[in-house]
């Protein structure tokens, strides 16, 4: 089977999760065609998704969320405001759109949470099947619980989630735990798409603490901390574009540029983890047992920061406040069970493309698993 991905480039956490995809389609037979992804003047493409994708990588403009002056959280006025004026700009990408998916020769998409994907199948109706996977898609389950914030920001971001996945087949809903299946939105409940790199790492305890940023604003609350704790070694990662691949601040504290086998070793040695909340390295971090502080930049990172915290993964803060983060560490027992929930991805994920393009009525391709003495690994 030939299959078309199209991939939301804003930080990490869908990128690495196209890259897992490829790998396992090609382990089962399949080919990945090519792989469109969105892009802004905003953010650049980490090199680490260009040296680990096999398929060619063409890019369109995209869409996305700018954040604050202070380059913290995001703002969704300035959002607006500037993706109203590059709509015309925003209509030819999914006229490239269409014509990719049409001239490919792929048999399905699968799209990894990018808005003009599901505009695309809204104004041109291509004729091949799609499926949309991404965590956010939780959010429309029916038993999905939120958090206490904004009824119009939650209401927001289930529009924009509807948006991505219009003409999807199936959804697929990536989650920190086994969920029941939501039949009557179509919402498939599949474990966390983590890499084979970060399955076959070895955790050790180090002394320092990890973190990663997506808006490099935090930097300033990082130094600050730094001052005052000299004597706790941090090694932080972001998305600066303007600084060396190392800044190193002295001896105990350094800014590192993105790199993903990097970020991964860092994760896997550290004490404990900061980050900003996105789904796809909370999961690394659970995996690999480490403590986390979570600090939500916009409206689903407080959702995932709430879904994470309720498992006992980690604390939630306004800030990058790494004295209770410390103070956490001490006390924290991994989840065992989340591994084994990992462990089932390959063939839950196959099945339920398989189970898409069926009702698609499309002959689904012959996967080599047997579902029906398939154990539940989700303890």
């Amino acid at each position: 089977m030939k299959v078309l991905f199209i991939v939301q480039g804003e930080g990490r956490g869908h990128l690495t999760q196209a890259i897992t995809m490829e790998d396992l389609l090609r382990r089962n037979g399949h080919e990945v065609v090519e792989v469109l992804v969105g892009k802004s003047n905003s953010r650049h493409l980490p090199g680490f998704f260009n040296r680990s994708i096999q398929a060619p990588v063409k890019r369109f403009l995209s869409p996305n969320f700018l954040p604050t002056p202070a380059n913290k959280r995001v703002s969704l006025s300035r959002s607006v405001a500037y993706n109203m004026i590059k709509l015309p700009t925003y209509l030819q990408s999914m006229h490239y759109i269409h014509r990719r998916i049409e001239e490919s020769g792929a048999e399905l998409v699968i799209n990894f949470y990018e808005l003009l994907t599901g505009l695309t199948y809204l104004l041109f109706r291509p004729s091949v099947p799609q499926i949309s996977i991404g965590h956010q898609y939780l959010f429309l389950h029916q038993d999905f619980e939120f958090p206490e914030k904004s009824g119009v920001n939650l209401w927001l971001l289930r529009f924009f989630t509807r948006l991505t996945c219009i003409g999807a087949n199936e959804k697929l809903a990536l989650s920190f735990r086994a969920m029941d299946d939501d039949e009557e939105a179509h919402i498939r409940v599949v474990p966390p798409l983590l890499r084979k790199e970060v399955l076959s790492c070895e955790s050790a305890k180090g002394d320092y603490l990890h973190g990663y940023m997506v808006n490099s604003g935090f930097g300033e609350n990082i130094r600050k901390w730094h001052s005052d704790h000299p004597e706790v070694p941090l090694h932080f990662f972001w998305d600066k574009q303007d600084e060396d691949e190392v800044c190193q601040v002295d001896d105990t504290l350094s800014f590192h540029q993105l790199d993903d086998l990097k970020f991964l070793r860092y994760m896997s040695g550290c004490k404990a983890y900061a980050t900003t909340a996105g789904f796809e390295s909370v999961c690394e971090a659970m995996y690999l047992g480490k403590p986390l502080l979570m600090v939500p930049v916009h409206v689903e990172q407080d959702c995932n920061a709430y879904d994470a915290a309720r498992t006992g993964a980690g604390i939630v803060a306004d800030a990058f406040d790494l004295e209770n983060l410390l103070e956490f560490s001490e006390n924290y027992q991994p989840d065992i069970s989340f591994r084994y929930w990992v462990h089932s991805c390959d063939w839950r994920i196959l099945r339920n493309i398989e189970i898409g393009l069926s009702l698609a009525h499309y002959p689904a391709p012959a996967f080599p698993y047997s579902y029906s003495n398939m154990p539940d690994m989700a303890l």
